[in-house]
């Protein structure tokens, strides 16, 4: 089930699946407000977006019932998550499944909205997006997040099926080809869906990872991938793609001291998504063919929006 593309005069929703937004981050959304604008969008913000009772968010409850208002607005066609954080897993017993599913809408986020992101495809198969959050696409003191947007712009958009740009480099950890569909984001997450009411069907699957180094170091890394090895995962998956990880030990060696040379699938490596500035728009729930012969080793094969 894929969302239709954005097109000009549409609603973009705003949700705080995980913590507010606080002061401190008030100036990131009126600077996305205004990027949005700039191409013809109205923004909508949820009712409880800054919202903190908890001292570390709203309830699960409200961040649920925002989520849910999202889906059922008829002139929202498109959500972003605000921002991170810790707990958006909280809310999955609240959603409104059936009503996603007959209100298929684009849904975006990275970090800890990657939980929400695969749990709604899982339980629905709307295709979901990870990338930008909300805020990530403010300008900010370097400047405005080109990339970013510009991932934006072309996905939901124009439709465009480039994983990120010509420019990206692509590093072959292991040869083969393979095909797919895409799941994946933070890896910390990801190993949360393993298994559980919510848990995330690896089988067929091209796995894509990435993790924040400084919350998760390389023995807690290895500590999330043998979990995951332990339970299945990789014998069940396509291909696997790395992504952005800034730690004194590369996340592709953690990878490959986990997993050894006991499985077939490609293993690529790149920079163009996760915890950095050049964030790609990855669809969640369509196919996508690993080769490692090519310069752009990774490619969609199917479209992600009508």
């Amino acid at each position: 089930m894929k969302p239709e593309r954005l097109k000009k005069g549409d609603t973009i929703g705003v949700v705080s699946s995980s913590e507010p937004i606080l002061e401190d981050r008030i100036i990131d959304i009126e600077s996305s407000i205004k990027f949005f604008e700039g191409l013809g969008f109205k923004v909508k913000l949820g009712k409880y977006l800054k919202n903190n009772e908890l001292g570390y968010g709203t309830t699960p409850q409200n961040k649920a019932e925002d989520f849910n208002n999202m889906f059922k607005d008829k002139e929202i066609k498109a959500i972003f998550c605000s921002c991170g954080g810790y707990n958006v897993n909280s809310v999955f017993d609240y959603l409104d499944f059936e009503c996603i599913k007959d209100n298929p809408k684009i849904i975006c986020g990275y970090s800890d909205p990657t939980s929400i992101i695969n749990a709604i495809y899982a339980e629905t198969g709307l295709v979901t997006f990870h990338g930008p959050n909300f805020g990530s696409l403010a300008t900010t003191e370097e400047g405005i997040e080109l990339y970013s947007r510009g991932e934006v712009i072309k996905r939901f958009i124009g439709g465009d099926l480039q994983l990120g740009t010509e420019e990206d480099k692509y590093i072959t950890i292991k040869e083969g080809q393979a095909e797919g569909i895409l799941v994946g984001g933070n890896l910390s997450l990801l190993s949360h869906l393993v298994a559980g009411k919510y848990k995330l069907d690896f089988s067929n699957k091209i796995l894509f990872i990435e993790e924040l180094a400084y919350e998760s170091p390389a023995g807690m890394a290895s500590n999330y991938l043998y979990y995951m090895k332990q339970n299945g995962v990789f014998d069940n998956i396509k291909g696997l793609w790395i992504g952005n990880y800034e730690g004194e030990i590369p996340l592709e060696k953690i990878v490959m001291d986990t997993l050894g040379n006991e499985y077939k699938f490609p293993i690529i490596k790149s920079n163009n998504f996760g915890h950095i500035d050049t964030k790609t728009v990855i669809p969640i729930g369509v196919k996508a063919k690993i080769d490692t012969n090519e310069k752009e080793k990774i490619k969609l094969i199917e479209n992600c929006v009508i």
